[in-house]
């Protein structure tokens, strides 16, 4: 099956200064692939490569596996990280000229506009013109402009700016339909917690050069587990006394061990089932991405130092 991005060894100065250094990465079809890493790192000039805004000093970038044209244009939707539309136009003008610049039919777009800003909770606001809008607002607009032509790739640049809590997860349940109807969904974050609860695939760049990449269950499970979650009743100090633990913190809701270098969970798991302690949870940890975003880039800048 053609990768929908293919990007082979790009990369892009500004002067002296390198953003991004031979970055390689694939994108599969119906995917949420995650473009991570600290501010700075260089996401979204690479970002500006794919869409063809920036062209690389060198490398190679295919889309559905051809090189970017005006009719690939049509199939993607790109949110940038700098927002802004025209301050003086309506918003239900400004939703449809941009539909229309996707190939979109006027009657298809107005009928699409309304659907749409019902489903995100604007259509009072229809006539309004952006500047009278409040950032969330602003933000939920541009991610409907992005989407409205229905593209087979949407690139996401930091998508949840400005947003509450609520309108966070309204997006991500629209990215997780658009998902299961088959599309691939690029999702450009520096906030781990976001990545790791939507993404299938992870490619984490650090200073414009990769760090790791692959799909998310595979790069935490090669960090190994980290610790255990524990709970019950009758534990009684059987944690803190056993020689096969390290360490014992208690949790909101568990207790976290963890265990000395080379101990063998199942042999703790024994050690309490046999004292007479009753076990509600047993459960070994992974880390979580921001873990594992933290230890790489810290391991990369020792490197680079």
């Amino acid at each position: 099956m053609t990768n929908t991005v293919t990007v082979n060894q790009i990369r892009k100065s500004y002067g002296e200064f390198t953003a991004v250094h031979d970055l390689t990465l694939e994108v599969h079809p119906g995917t949420i692939y995650g473009l991570l890493g600290p501010n700075g790192a260089g996401k979204s000039t690479s970002i500006r490569m794919i869409v063809n805004i920036t062209i690389p000093d060198s490398g190679d970038i295919r889309l559905f596996g051809e090189p970017m044209s005006a009719k690939l244009q049509e199939r993607v939707g790109y949110l940038p990280e700098d927002r802004g539309l025209y301050k003086k136009m309506k918003i239900g003008e400004q939703m449809l000229f941009f539909a229309e610049l996707k190939g979109l039919k006027r009657a298809e777009a107005k009928r699409r506009v309304d659907e749409w800003m019902e489903r995100v909770g604007l259509s009072e606001w229809k006539a309004k013109k952006w500047e009278e809008l409040s950032k969330g607002m602003q933000q939920k607009v541009q991610f409907v402009s992005t989407i409205l032509h229905d593209p087979d790739l949407v690139i996401l640049d930091e998508p949840f700016s400005g947003l509450d809590p609520i309108n966070q997860n309204l997006l991500k349940e629209i990215v997780n339909e658009m998902k299961q109807r088959g599309k691939t969904i690029i999702f450009s974050t520096h906030l781990m917690e976001q990545a790791e609860e939507l993404c299938d695939e992870i490619c984490l760049i650090n200073r414009g050069r990769k760090v790791l990449d692959g799909p998310l269950r595979e790069v935490k499970r090669s960090f190994g587990w980290r610790s255990l979650a524990v709970d019950g009743e009758n534990l009684n100090g059987m944690l803190t006394s056993n020689p096969l633990v390290k360490a014992v913190t208690p949790q909101r809701h568990h207790l976290e061990v963890t265990m000395h270098d080379g101990a063998d969970p199942q042999a703790l798991l024994k050690d309490l089932v046999n004292g007479g302690a009753y076990l509600t949870r047993f459960e070994l940890v992974a880390p979580t991405l921001n873990e594992i975003f933290i230890e790489s880039v810290g391991r990369a800048n020792e490197q680079a130092a």
